[in-house]
């Protein structure tokens, strides 16, 4: 059963973790798994693959637990980005694998050059390229890249606020036009 999360101490659970304490993973893993899993799911859209790549999660955040550094954000952002990163990567390296019938998206940024486009992904390339170009990084940058909103706010110069704003007005626009 996991704890709310204003009552789960992620901080010392990772530093438990740091010191080889199988407890803290335990409990992270109680915690979190079940979210992580959701994560993983929306980014590969598959059940199977999601659990595998929240077990390397969990690996991953077993042997770098000691590479957490509070100054850089929260130990829970950093237990989700971990996670995140596994299943964009994932995501990335089966596009490349795959051959491109289409063109990059022109002007979103250093982005694109990581992340291509394959076959079935002609409608989210035409939603995506309505969205204005630094509305569009920023949605490129969060999903594809796995920068935070912070990174993306101090990578275009752009307040935080607005960064934010743009991401979730992003995000509507694209379900609506997938829709």
């Amino acid at each position: 059963m996991s704890l709310p999360e204003s009552f789960f101490d992620y901080e010392a659970c990772l530093r438990a973790c740091a010191r080889d304490e199988r407890q803290a993973l335990l409990s992270l893993y109680e915690q979190e798994s079940g979210r992580l899993l959701g994560v993983a799911r929306r980014i590969v859209r598959d059940d199977a693959l999601a659990e595998d790549i929240v077990h390397d999660a969990f690996i991953k955040i077993w042997t770098r637990a000691g590479s957490f550094d509070p100054a850089r954000g929260s130990a829970r952002g950093w237990i989700f980005s971990v996670t995140r990163h596994l299943a964009l990567n994932f995501m990335r390296d089966t596009a490349r694998e795959m051959p491109l019938d289409e063109p990059n998206i022109a002007d979103a940024g250093e982005s694109v050059s990581t992340f291509d486009l394959h076959d079935g992904s002609g409608r989210i390339h035409g939603c995506l390229a309505q969205l204005e170009p630094a509305r569009r990084s920023c949605i490129l940058y969060a999903y594809i890249d796995g920068y935070s909103h912070a990174e993306i706010s101090r990578k275009l110069g752009t307040p935080l606020g607005t960064v934010k704003a743009w991401i979730k007005r992003s995000l509507v626009a694209l379900r609506e036009c997938m829709g």
